[in-house]
């Protein structure tokens, strides 16, 4: 049965773990390598510039004296070749006097208005910004430099400036040379985690495989052994539930086996007496009685061995709660107190509240066998006494009874399936089934011969529960 449409596979769920953040990573990097770049050619160019601007500023001087002096300059064109990177980018300065009035160079291109910056790169009186030539956006370098000649001094204004033809293509270079770069490296990582991702999964799709090639009923654990240690718990937890299925499984069969063999009995037994009541072999009245007999053993046989699943399926739903034992045992003595009765039986009953984490129906079935138990085998007139105590966080049943007790061959199979204590006494299912109960509950069970003055008084059946607890986990 496949997952949601909508579901990742571990392989791609790990790929996109992997290469998402790498790819964001490899983005972010990019841009700021690309910034970074940019920001070193603009550094470069900007000192072409600023080396411009100095040249132009030594081939100023001072024209006349007092009133009559002005800034003259004697730039030749040929000073700004040394500086022109190519034909892709061309330069053109102005040079203005300490009012901003031009002096020499291209008129066109704008006085500058700005104020130097507070510390700059640069030991120079420069300054760097943006502007447009003749419809061409530039990058203008702006020098303010002081001439001298003779005893007349004054501060010119050298402005140089370049179109961005080449800053633009050698920016272009740098981020197709930057994303190849980044391409060639994706590709390395995105192979590296596939090959990688592949290695890691094979076995998880070698387990898949296996686990789909099997037969239904094949439960046998899974090999885990060469299995990445972070998918041991899931396996681990895989072969638990196995176990428990199996074991469910084992259950199942064995009940099936064992109701076929025991009703096969009573069933025959009942055919047979049928039969002979049809031909008229017994009484009328005999015979309905022997089939009376008949129908209650096989019910009482059934009814156990349904309450003997229903313990198993308890045991997996887990439906525990904190309840009181003693409203159970009490209710419990109520429903058998017509047989007690009936065997003029001196009884007696001592309770007292005792907590436990339990079932309320297998606390009333355990109490149900143990007391049926204890009026079958005590004789008429006996004692049955029912006590309860709490000892050492324990909370303890126990039934004595005054019946003939059990010998140490019969105590060692007991509690085995269809082991009857006494010929004609029972199914032999009663024992098995409180043990079950008890154990899934985390007690112990226990029967032990009563003497006193050496002789033989009867039996006690002790059930231990542990009590219930609020702060332990359950």
């Amino acid at each position: 049965m496949t997952g949601p449409a909508t579901s990742l596979s571990l392989r791609r769920s790990l790929l996109l773990g992997i290469l998402l953040p790498i790819l964001l990573f490899v983005v972010v990097d990019t841009i700021s390598l690309y910034r970074q770049a940019l920001g070193a050619v603009n550094t470069a160019y900007d000192r072409t510039l600023l080396a411009s601007a100095k040249a132009i500023g030594e081939l100023l001087d001072i024209e006349g004296e007092g009133s009559q002096a002005r800034l003259r300059a004697l730039v030749p064109y040929s000073a700004l070749e040394a500086f022109e990177a190519d034909n892709r980018s061309r330069m053109v300065y102005r040079v203005s006097d300490a009012k901003g009035a031009w002096v020499d160079g291209d008129a066109d291109l704008a006085a500058w208005r700005g104020t130097l910056p507070n510390q700059g790169p640069y030991a120079a009186l420069v300054d760097f910004y943006d502007d447009s030539f003749r419809g061409d956006a530039v990058r203008v370098a702006v020098l303010l430099q002081p001439v001298a000649s003779g005893r007349e001094r004054t501060m010119a204004m050298v402005q140089v400036a370049e179109t961005l033809e080449l800053r633009r293509t050698l920016a272009r270079q740098i981020l197709v040379d930057t994303l190849q770069r980044q391409a060639i490296l994706i590709t390395v990582i995105t192979a590296v985690v596939l090959i990688v991702v592949q290695r890691v999964t094979r076995p998880v799709r070698r387990l898949s495989s296996n686990l789909q090639q099997r037969s239904e009923d094949d439960l046998t654990l899974l090999e885990a052994s060469d299995l990445p240690r972070e998918i041991r718990p899931l396996t681990d937890a895989t072969n638990q539930v196995m176990q428990r299925l199996q074991h469910l499984l084992d259950h199942q069969k064995r009940f099936v086996r064992d109701a076929a063999h025991q009703l096969r009995t009573p069933l025959a037994v009942l055919k047979v007496q049928v039969q002979s009541a049809l031909r008229g072999d017994v009484d009328q009245t005999e015979a309905l009685q022997e089939i009376q007999v008949t129908v209650d053993r096989a019910t009482q046989l059934a009814n156990q061995m349904l309450s003997l699943a229903k313990v198993e399926q308890v045991k997996q739903q887990q439906d525990f709660a904190p309840m009181d034992w003693s409203d159970a045992v009490r209710a419990v003595a109520l429903d058998v107190a017509p047989l007690i009765a009936e065997k003029d039986l001196d009884f007696d009953i001592h309770t007292v509240p005792c907590r436990v984490h339990a079932h309320e129906w297998m606390l009333r079935e355990m109490a149900r066998n143990l007391l049926h138990n204890a009026v079958r085998l005590t004789a008429h007139g006996g004692r049955l006494n029912v006590q309860m105590a709490l000892t050492d966080g324990m909370a303890e049943l126990t039934i004595h009874d005054s019946g003939p007790g059990i010998s140490d061959e019969l105590r060692m199979r007991l509690f085995q399936p269809f082991a009857a204590g006494h010929a004609h006494s029972g199914s032999g299912l009663g024992l098995t089934i409180t043990r079950e109960m008890v154990q899934a509950l985390g007690g112990s069970i226990q029967l032990t011969n009563r003497y006193a003055h050496g002789l033989l008084t009867g039996l006690d059946a002790s059930v231990r529960l542990p009590l219930y607890r609020p702060t332990s986990l359950h």
